[in-house]
């Protein structure tokens, strides 16, 4: 039986599509090798976001190349997208495939006839991400991606309901829907529809809710304008099912700064958004993400990013130091910051991430919970570790017939990064 090893870079999407690959070579009777085994196909999904991405890409290839001798390499992602030619050169690389839609055809040249239409499971995890739409148009003037992945193509809704249930009924009871726009979902369908039912996010998430099973579904990361009164709604109606956590990213707190990003809003706006949010939903969890050292970034700018943040009350921040992406407007502004002030800003910023993280666990003690239990604490013997609905770590007592499954717990106190929950009973 032939053997295959996957590895994946970068973001969720690219995880659900490493998985749809490994979907179609189990079905055309591939194993996938152990650890110190030689395979005889591996697939690289790349990562271009940072230069760094590219370089792991490159790096991981050739390591596989000495590692397994005589395999065959294919690479996909977006760094395939990229630079086809660069990564053709690289040794072992027998296929690039540039676009995830050639999937279907790489699976048929090589056989395969029954070809998936999404996925079944998602390895050993609890959770399981969903890709239900592709593409993106934004143009903010630091990314690559809108190159890499110009078209808007949203899943139908009946296609993203049956995987759901395939993995609802797999044991996943938790399902992230994601997207490289997630908040785009739909746009391309109303184009084929014209007349028909509209479709949105707020609707193929209030179809997800509405499926039976014991699970709940968190979205990934949204614009915030893209956070529609209909969307909230949604979220407000099935609070035991959906998961009342929006990663919304800011990148910045001043409008000069988020001007030359060219993201769709200002501060002020950005900040109202999260307060209507907040008067709609019970003490929601908001995770951003923030660049700092942006091209043009003065004291006065990060200080402003600061107080927004802060204003916010984020329970996250994810804090990223400006990397020039070369081919993107970014990259050629004036006025770069130097690395040292980035890295001076980049750690004031997650100082204050830490303790608006340590403020809103503290909210939350003395009120259930929904964790799911995904593994054993392994410094502490009779304990487990989980994710709440608000994607705060918990720890808790229980057996290992608890992993995977949905508990009620209430917060008791806090330890390190997590918040300890006891029965509620």
């Amino acid at each position: 039986m032939p053997t295959f090893k996957t590895v994946t870079l970068g973001c969720k999407v690219n995880q659900y599509e490493t998985e749809y690959v490994r979907e179609g070579l189990l079905r055309l009777g591939y194993r996938s090798a152990e650890e110190d085994e030689p395979a005889d196909l591996c697939v690289v999904n790349t990562c271009t976001v940072t230069g760094e991405g590219d370089l792991k890409s490159r790096k991981i290839v050739r390591q596989l190349a000495r590692g397994n001798p005589g395999a065959e390499i294919v690479v996909m992602g977006c760094y395939a997208t990229r630079a086809p030619e660069e990564v053709a050169a690289l040794p072992g690389v027998v296929e690039v495939l540039t676009d995830k839609r050639q999937l279907p055809d790489f699976f048929a040249r090589r056989g395969l006839i029954d070809i998936p239409s999404g996925i079944s499971s998602f390895g050993t995890r609890h959770r399981a991400y969903v890709k239900v739409q592709d593409g993106c148009r934004l143009r903010c003037s630091y990314c690559i991606i809108p190159s890499v992945r110009p078209v808007l193509a949203s899943r139908t809704v009946e296609e993203v309901l049956d995987e759901v249930r395939r993995l609802v009924e797999g044991g996943y009871r938790e399902i992230v829907l994601t997207g490289i726009h997630l908040g785009h979902y739909g746009v391309d369908l109303r184009k084929h529809r014209q007349g028909g039912p509209r479709v949105n996010l707020a609707c193929l998430l209030r179809r997800i809710a509405a499926l039976d099973g014991g699970f709940r579904v968190r979205l990934s990361s949204l614009e915030a304008v893209e956070v529609t009164p209909e969307l909230i709604a949604v979220i407000a109606g099935w609070p035991d099912r959906i998961c009342p956590h929006l990663h919304i990213s800011m990148q910045s707190g001043s409008d000069a700064v988020l001007a030359r990003m060219r993201r769709r809003y200002t501060a002020g706006r950005f900040v109202e958004q999260c307060r209507q949010i907040r008067q709609s939903l019970d003490r929601p969890a908001l995770t951003t993400d923030i660049i700092v050292g942006f091209p043009g970034e003065t004291d006065v700018d990060f200080e402003a990013t600061c107080r927004t943040a802060e204003e916010i009350g984020f329970s996250k921040i994810h804090v990223f130091r400006f990397s020039p992406r070369r081919g993107t407007p970014a990259a050629a502004m004036p006025e770069q910051v130097p690395s040292h002030v980035a890295q001076q800003r980049s750690g004031e910023l997650a100082k204050l991430g830490n303790l608006l993280r340590r403020q809103y666990f503290e909210s939350l003690l003395g009120r259930e919970m929904q964790v799911l239990v995904e593994s054993p604490q392994r410094k502490r013997p009779g304990f487990l570790v989980g994710t709440s609905e608000r994607y705060v770590p918990v720890e808790l007592a229980g057996a290992s017939d608890d992993l995977g499954r949905l508990v009620r717990r209430k917060a008791e106190s806090l330890a390190g990064e997590h918040v300890v929950a006891k029965d509620t009973a």
